[in-house]
């Protein structure tokens, strides 16, 4: 893929943008970190949360450079991070570690035992698997970054409201997660990069790519939505051709096949690492002979037995979802250990964490909102209706920007996400869900930026910027927008250093994204329940 190209200046500062965001990240973890630790009045104000959280202990002694790692990125290896860590230098050894998808584990482990194989003499297992994660997750989410802009600039076609997108996701929200030993980072950028391939025509590389994302967190199965739309919106378009256009095409019925054997086909690819991975789990757990009690370390059985975890084939005693017809460990580790399911968080004393996800919820919907109010028939024709204008657009009209009809599929996408995140997850998780699923809440950020706030205008707001040829043949047509200013400066940044001449809109945004990111390192770093 050409995602990093040297021709494009926004692509460049985006890339450096993410790559300075991820550095401070580590940089104020590893600083909140020993404030935490160290200092007495710090600890009595925010004391460490004693949290029953998944806590595997430690089969060797650390040394000295594994001490230094451990005050350096500590707090990088809280919550579900143990998890990770833990599967990468295991395996998949307890029944509720299979809720997490083996993919991230897998490359984190490649990295620790190829890449970081020299450091084996100064660092045991555990902490170059916490270096790798740190390693891996700093790429990721510079390439998401980068992946966030190209598919902004396609589906968009406004490249300045593209690069403020992924400069708004530099600092976005959910930044604690893409920088700790989590999931996020791979899996956005594998999702963004699926639907930049898919808006370019390349199926089969956004297949592969979803495929690959299904393997990393289980929402990726909703990325097969995707390809299942661009497929029937392809179909009805060309239902509703002109005569002239009906005689180039196979008869009906072929292209009916072709629609159906296409969307089967990519859709089994995408399933297929879930498929895999509970099959693995079912022979790990229901299949007979499978008792692994023997080679397992005493101190994880005893963790076992004093948590009430179940290890395979423990005691000869088959789970409950082995029996079931459809034995998928999965929805049943969520149901069982974590209490998840329809209306299960609706409670009285979750009333904190939901006003928690107050924040991103108000941003969706507005979006959801925003968007349907703005293309009515669209959205209830769902984009299949053939425009006669769609092809007469440009810089400017609305097939540019925000409310452009090709953002519609990803506008349904984000909605379906929120209304599961709000009435069947943990609602806590949401701001990290949606900061690492849909480009929508950044692409809507930076349309509320660029339409209220004064200083991302350009000095009239009827110039626009032409690009070059030479910029033209990289980014493509129609890239350019209303108030574009020099390319070389980073909007972001701009408004943060004029932060006193912002409109309050622009403050109440940008406090979002900067205090959600610093409060998610001092509530990660001390153990707090912000998972």
């Amino acid at each position: 893929m050409e995602l990093v190209n040297r021709q494009d200046p926004y692509l460049r500062e985006v890339l450096w943008f993410a790559a300075r965001c991820r550095a401070l990240t580590l940089l104020l973890q590893a600083s909140l970190l020993f404030l935490t630790r160290d200092a007495a009045l710090f600890n009595l104000l925010i004391p460490d949360h004693a949290a029953d959280a998944f806590s595997p202990p430690r089969l060797s002694e650390p040394g000295l450079c594994d001490l230094l790692l451990e005050w350096l990125l500590g707090g990088l290896s809280r919550w579900d991070a143990e998890h990770f860590l833990f599967i990468a230098e295991r395996g998949y050894l307890y029944e509720h570690n299979f809720a997490f998808f083996p993919a991230y584990p897998l490359s984190t482990r490649a990295l620790a035992e190829v890449a970081l194989w020299p450091l084996q003499w100064l660092l045991r297992l555990r902490s170059r698997l916490l270096l790798s994660a740190v390693l891996l997750n700093s790429l990721f989410s510079v390439l998401a970054a980068a992946a966030l802009y190209k598919l902004g600039c396609v589906v968009l076609r406004c490249r300045r409201v593209a690069f403020l997108a992924a400069a708004l996701f530099c600092i976005s929200p959910a930044n604690v997660f893409m920088a700790a030993a989590y999931s996020e980072s791979m899996f956005a950028f594998l999702a963004f990069s699926a639907m930049w391939q898919l808006e370019k025509g390349q199926s089969w590389l956004s297949g592969l790519l979803f495929s690959l994302a299904s393997g990393v967190r289980a929402n990726g199965l909703i990325n097969a939505g995707f390809f299942i739309y661009s497929r029937s919106k392809r179909f009805a378009l060309q239902l509703q051709a002109g005569s002239g256009l009906v005689r180039k095409h196979p008869p009906f019925w072929r292209r009916l096949l072709s629609l159906a054997s296409s969307v089967i086909l990519m859709c089994a690819g995408i399933f297929l690492p879930f498929v895999l991975f509970q099959y693995y789990a079912y022979t790990r757990f229901c299949a007979p002979g499978t008792g692994l009690q023997q080679s397992v370390p005493q101190p994880l059985l005893q963790l076992a037995l004093d948590k009430g975890y179940r290890l395979a084939a423990m005691n000869s005693l088959k789970p409950p979802w082995c029996s079931q017809r459809f034995p998928v460990v999965y929805s049943y580790i969520q149901e069982a250990y974590w209490n998840v399911g329809l209306l299960r968080y609706f409670e009285l004393r979750q009333i904190p964490n939901f006003l928690l996800a107050l924040p991103v919820t108000l941003l969706g919907s507005w979006a959801a909102w925003t968007y349907l109010t703005a293309n009515p028939r669209h959205c209830l024709t769902l984009g299949l209706e053939r425009r006669k204008d769609e092809e007469e657009q440009g810089e400017g009209k609305p097939g540019t920007g925000f409310c452009c009809p090709a953002v519609l599929v990803y506008v349904v996408h984000a909605t379906v996400l929120l209304l599961l995140g709000v009435f069947c997850m943990h609602v806590q998780v949401l701001t990290r869900f949606l900061g690492s699923s849909t480009p929508v809440l950044y692409w809507f950020s930076a349309h509320l930026l660029q339409e209220y706030e004064p200083l991302l205008w350009s000095e009239g707001t009827d110039k626009q910027t032409t690009a070059s040829p030479s910029e033209k043949s990289v980014l493509g047509n129609s890239l350019a927008c209303p108030y574009e200013k020099g390319i070389s400066e980073n909007p972001v940044v701009r408004l943060l250093l004029n932060y006193r001449l912002n409109t309050p809109l622009t403050k109440c945004l940008l406090g979002y994204f900067l205090s959600y990111w610093l409060l998610g390192l001092i509530l990660h770093c001390n153990f707090l329940p912000w998972t």
